[in-house]
């Protein structure tokens, strides 16, 4: 009996220092880093890899230092002309690894830094920063808006944590400003189109415009062409007769001659009291 409780104490004991050395490794992720515990108190932080810890008077606690989201739905404020909204905004961050043993001492897991250092400064940072923005400029200028916000919420949560940008997902306004914003858009889309529909006018009548001075100005044209044609013609006509003219005074019978080969040879059967026949002279 003895030697059977020899074997099995001496099992027992073999089981036991078999898991504690087992258990004596452990392994971080690159994603994270250990803080070393001995008897309660931080001694260290691990980096990632296979370490050792020693049995019974050392432990680790994981913290991940991977980047984090964390969302605050309907964050209420007010805008700067007193219009109400709720905001959804989003945040993300991260634990630098230099900044992890000081998580653990003060906030122990990132649940903790979220809850006690994070989520209490987001609403009221929505507040002051939405309250400098009109309804209206917190949309138009969203960037703008979402730039101050990032730089207010980095300015006043101050711990072992990074921020590492803000979004600003949803805003959304009362029932009644929202229906009086979509008759101002459609009464500003109207006065748009008016203006489209007189400039459209206006280039139209500025076109007939510019045919009819087109129209006119060939019609003046034309005029100039005729004028200068009937002016040519008369210098013309008016050449014609000073010629001829030279050419009767320098010869009288040319006259006698164009009447004789113009005349038919038929004598008029009517004839005049004292009138001379023919009425051609023919020596």
């Amino acid at each position: 009996m003895k030697k059977i409780v020899g074997l099995s104490t001496a099992g027992l004991l073999g089981v036991i220092l078999l898991c504690v050395s087992f258990g004596s490794w452990y392994t971080v992720d690159e994603t994270e880093r250990g803080v070393l515990l001995r008897n309660g108190a931080v001694v260290g932080v691990v980096e990632p890899g296979l370490s050792f810890k020693m049995p019974l008077i050392e432990s680790v606690r994981f913290i991940s230092v991977q980047s984090q989201a964390t969302k605050y739905p309907n964050l209420q404020a007010y805008s700067k002309d007193q219009q109400t909204a709720k905001l959804q905004v989003s945040v993300s961050w991260h634990i630098p690894p230099s900044e992890v043993a000081k998580v653990y001492t003060s906030f122990k897991d990132l649940d903790g830094i979220s809850d006690r250092l994070i989520a209490r400064q987001i609403p009221t940072q929505v507040e002051n920063v939405f309250g400098q923005y009109t309804a209206v400029s917190s949309v138009q200028n969203r960037g703008q808006f979402v730039a101050d916000l990032t730089k207010a919420i980095r300015g006043s949560v101050i711990g072992p944590v990074a921020i590492d940008s803000v979004q600003v997902e949803n805003i959304d306004f009362s029932d009644d400003y929202e229906r009086s914003i979509a008759l101002r858009m459609k009464a500003e889309v109207e006065v748009k189109t008016r203006e489209q529909m007189l400039q459209t006018e206006q280039v139209q009548a500025q076109i007939r415009v510019t045919q009819a001075q087109a129209e006119a100005d060939a019609r003046v044209a034309q005029a100039k062409a005729d004028a200068e044609s009937t002016r040519l013609r008369g210098n013309a006509q008016a050449e014609a007769i000073q010629a001829k003219a030279k050419a009767l005074a320098s010869n009288e019978n040319l006259v006698e001659l164009t009447k004789a080969e113009r005349w038919n040879g038929v004598l008029p059967t009517t004839m005049l009291p004292n009138s001379a026949v023919p009425f051609i002279e023919a020596n």
